[in-house]
């Protein structure tokens, strides 16, 4: 049963007025609380002037908000990845120092002096591109989630990581600034049998994907800056390509060749890897989309609820491969009761969208969940759906709702009960 959230103004006047009584007594305890009453150091001498950090870094009370990989899950640190920290976010857009990394050659150290982009295959004329010929071009801002196909996969057989970071952070949601991809390629001129196009990175592992040519045409960018800035390295500086709603290995990172073709080229990646393993051995291929899916950010092991019974925040991220998120809902019992959450911030095609579900916690244990719903009214599903459909044996596109359990004391972990 889902019922509109019941953070009706009833229950939040309920809450602020329970709030004002705090404040009201708040004068009686700040009269014994030395941080109100003497002066701090912070306010009795000079601080850092403003060249000392000429390229600015968070606070160092934030120091443990970063990027953090399993170092079991791969062989090799180089051909690795790590994870966003969701739990330590909120809004929409993630830093660009905290953007996961999945590389498969590590990162490449490229001049921009010496980037170049070719476009060779079945078009009309061969080109090659400049960095400064790309910026040359009329530019596109735009903002969207890039997913790993692999996000969650630990998770098929059952609870394994114990943070959202772990089981969801290979995931963030940038704003992109670049050139369509149409641009270009109309630049060149694709022939009237070019279907396909490959991508190739400069990187050591070459990581190339077959893309059909109506994405290429449709919202594909040739992108150079994220959020305002130069693509991070290990975000493929100079160039990288961006496939929205798409599996992030095709957003192919240090782009250095396009080539366009009549079929697809089942290259390494998209044989060995990046196809799902069904329960009768047959392989799905080309999944490329992203289903709809969500996770409560906070409360979650590693974010457990710290101040008590009272008004609590339960917050988390959705985003959807194929538009926008219409709606979140929320349970706090495992799933008998479902609460329409409140979504706040800007509603971007193909982009994370964040979720806020307020409540008066008893102090008794919960089972929280989420469940997204996007534009297309696709409604995300339970992981038992999902197996009953794919089986056990993909690593690739879990999209299942993720629970949570929490203790009297606040204390949160990651369970099954689907």
């Amino acid at each position: 049963m889902t019922e509109k959230t019941p953070t009706s103004r009833r229950n939040f006047l309920k809450g602020s007025l329970a709030a004002g009584g705090a404040l009201a007594a708040a004068p009686a305890l700040a009269a014994g609380d030395p941080l109100i009453t003497e002066v701090q150091p912070w306010a009795n001498q000079l601080g850092a002037g403003v060249d000392v950090a000429p390229y600015g870094m968070p606070s160092k009370y934030e120091a443990h908000v970063r990027r953090r990989d399993v170092p079991w899950l791969t062989a090799d640190p180089v051909s690795s990845v790590n994870f966003t920290p969701l739990h330590e976010l909120d809004g929409v857009i993630t830093p660009n120092g905290l953007c996961f990394e999945r590389h498969h050659g590590g990162t490449a150290d490229i001049d921009p002096a010496k980037y170049r982009l070719m476009i060779n295959g079945l078009v009309e004329k061969e080109m090659v591109f400049t960095l400064q010929d790309l910026k040359r071009f009329p530019r596109e801002n735009r903002a969207y989630f890039l997913e790993c196909a692999a996000n969650s996969g630990m998770e098929w057989r059952g609870a394994q990581l114990n943070g959202c970071q772990f089981t969801h952070g290979m995931i963030h949601n940038v704003i992109y600034t670049g050139v369509s991809l149409k641009t270009i390629l109309e630049q060149a001129g694709v022939k009237t049998n070019g279907k396909w196009i490959l991508p190739e990175g400069a990187d050591a592992s070459a990581m190339t994907r077959s893309i059909p040519i109506e994405k290429a045409l449709d919202d594909c960018l040739v992108a150079f800056a994220m959020n305002g800035e130069a693509l991070r390295p290990e975000q493929g500086y100079p160039v990288r390509l961006v496939v929205p709603g798409w599996e992030g290995n095709m957003w192919v990172k240090w782009l250095r060749r396009i080539e366009v073709g009549d079929m697809p080229w089942h290259h390494r990646e998209e044989t060995s890897k990046y196809t799902d393993l069904m329960e009768n051995g047959k392989a799905r291929r080309f999944t490329w989309e992203m289903d709809a899916k969500s996770v409560i950010t906070n409360p979650s092991p590693q974010a457990p609820i710290t101040h008590g019974k009272g008004q609590t925040i339960i917050t988390g991220v959705a985003w959807s491969g194929r538009g926008t998120i219409k709606e979140v809902h929320v349970t706090t019992d495992g799933g008998r009761n479902w609460r329409q959450a409140r979504i706040d911030g800007p509603s971007w095609n193909k982009s994370m969208h964040r979720f806020y579900y307020e409540f008066d916690w008893d102090g008794s244990p919960l089972l929280l969940q989420s469940r997204a719903v996007d534009s297309t009214g696709y409604v995300q599903p339970t992981k038992n759906e999902l197996r009953a459909v794919r089986g056990e044996n993909s690593i690739y596109h879990n999209n299942g709702i993720q629970t949570w359990y929490v203790n009297e004391k606040g204390e949160a972990e990651n369970v099954e009960i689907s």
